[in-house]
């Protein structure tokens, strides 16, 4: 008798869908978008430093000659070319990883067009930059700028030392004068309302970072100006009786309250550990949702309750992506907190232990890069003082590469795992 064909059986079908992202996976998520993207962050990070030690020494250069004022209003605006680079880093940086992040795929899917790199820096960089200098990132820019100046002076001022002249190393962005700052202030002020005029009004192709220039021209004037005034009244205000009665009874209630100063003391200690661990997460985060699109909706989300949120309103039609921008950028309490907090908002709707995994990430890259810098310090050793002459300029910026490379990849998994939950659970995240 033939034999019975024997059908086939049919397989289950395989799910072939990759596994719904958590909280949980954010370290793993992380690091494969590093390894996806390791190259492009890598050139990003080379080609920023290289502009930055340019421009830092440019700055030194000219800062010192004859007509020392106009010298002076130039290196403002080489110190503001340095931090603006930063910014456009950042965001260069931050855009590069867009083709690893499961949102953006899926968006691409949806037939979403791609944000060009231009456009992103042309939106997010005047917001960047209002959180930059609220909460005083450039400090850090500055200590820089003053370090190198310094450091390239050295012989120079100590020879005006033994001659009983001034000393010029490091000074370049303190001694401009109150009228010359104010001046170029009101200038740069104008300046940036026209060019964020034109990027409310969709004109100009690069209208968003002129008005980002301008924007921080205006801050750094308008700050070296503020303190010429303050160091002018310091010492009329330490004479005034409101001053000296707020000193008499900050003394009597630490007299009559053992635990006060502790208090204060526990707070003043424990406050900037808060703040790098917690908030400054927060606010590179707000970052990432300026460039990524704020979790796929609006941008408004991330500046909503502050001052940027009125202008996001008038723009709203003019843009397919995010259409946020601002025309008044004020550093004020609400561009320091608001946005931190509604990003916060925005990151908890991706899942309970999402913030928390975010800020034990942030943390951890940055103690265990100090900890291997230590390791190889300790390695090479301190035989040789000379040695280090050649080695720490690598050994800092392989540091800083690593910290920086593995942060962009950390707030982009962390935009990647809100984002993809709160589109796979069928709800908004900017609500």
């Amino acid at each position: 008798m033939p034999e019975t064909p024997v059908m086939p059986t049919q397989s289950p079908a395989v799910d072939r869908r990759p596994a719904s992202l958590s909280a949980a996976s954010l370290p793993l998520h992380t690091l494969k978008i590093f390894g996806a993207c390791a190259l492009t962050l890598i050139l990003w990070f080379s080609v920023g430093r290289v502009v930055r030690e340019l421009l830092m020494v440019a700055a030194s250069e000219v800062s010192h000659g004859d007509h020392r004022q106009v010298r002076l209003v130039v290196t403002m605006f080489v110190f503001t070319l340095i931090v603006l680079t930063e910014l456009v880093v950042m965001v260069g940086m931050l855009h590069s990883v867009r083709g690893a992040l499961r949102e953006i795929r899926a968006r691409r899917e949806a037939g979403e067009a791609d944000e060009s790199m231009f456009g992103a820096l042309n939106r997010a960089t005047l917001v960047f930059a209002t959180i930059y200098l609220a909460w005083g990132f450039h400090a850090a820019d500055a200590r820089e700028f003053i370090a190198v100046d310094t450091a390239r002076r050295v012989d120079q001022d100590f020879a005006s030392s033994l001659a009983g002249n001034e000393i010029e190393g490091g000074t370049g962005l303190s001694t401009l004068d109150v009228r010359v700052s104010i001046g170029v202030a009101v200038v740069a002020y104008l300046l940036r309302m026209l060019f964020a005029r034109w990027h409310v009004n969709g004109r100009g192709r690069g209208s968003g970072v002129l008005a980002t220039f301008f924007e921080l021209a205006f801050a750094f004037y308008s700050i070296n100006a503020l303190l010429a005034f303050a160091e002018a009244r310091a010492d009329w205000l330490d004479q005034r009786v409101v001053v000296v009665t707020f000193k008499e009874w900050a003394e009597a209630a630490g007299e009559a309250l053992p635990w006060w100063k502790p208090f204060w003391n526990a707070v003043g200690d424990t406050w900037p550990h808060v703040v790098d661990g917690l908030i400054v997460p927060l606010t590179w985060l707000t970052v990432a949702s300026l460039v990524y699109g704020a979790f796929a909706e609006d941008t408004r989300a991330v500046v909503r309750g502050t001052r940027l949120d009125g202008v996001a309103t008038r723009v709203e039609r003019t843009h397919d992506l995010t259409r946020s921008t601002m025309s008044h950028a004020t550093a004020g309490f609400q561009e320091r907190w608001v946005p931190p907090a509604n990003a916060f908002r925005l990151a908890a709707k991706g899942g309970p232990v999402l913030f928390g995994a975010l800020c034990l990430c942030y943390v951890a890259i940055r103690v265990v890069t100090d900890y291997a810098d230590r390791g190889v310090r300790m390695l090479i050793g301190n035989e040789d003082p000379f040695v280090w002459v050649a080695l720490a300029g690598p050994v800092e910026f392989v540091r800083e590469l690593v910290v920086l490379t593995l942060t962009v990849c950390l707030l982009a998994a962390t935009f990647d795992i809100a984002a993809t939950r709160g589109r796979e659970a069928g709800r908004t995240l900017t609500a």
